[in-house]
């Protein structure tokens, strides 16, 4: 029997994908463990190992911005 298409939670990816990156299990555990095909758990794999860094420099850059911006404020003498 065909089974309907699913959705999967952004969290859920991330945490199919981290599992894959350790690479403690195969494949084939995994996608048993998250009842996800191992062609799946591939793609997210590769994705997340592409998005994680571009995300974390946004990060980095947004962190700077605001100290920055800090810095030069001026100060309020109450």
């Amino acid at each position: 029997m065909k089974r309907t298409r699913r959705n999967h939670a952004p969290g859920f990816k991330v945490k199919v994908a981290l599992a894959a990156i350790k690479d403690d299990k195969t494949l084939a555990e995994l996608a048993e463990q998250f009842d996800v095909h191992p062609n799946q758990i591939s793609e997210w794999k590769q994705l997340y190992r592409i998005r994680l860094p571009m995300c974390l420099a946004a990060r980095r850059r947004q962190r700077r911005r605001s100290r920055t911006s800090r810095c030069f404020m001026p100060r309020s003498d109450s």
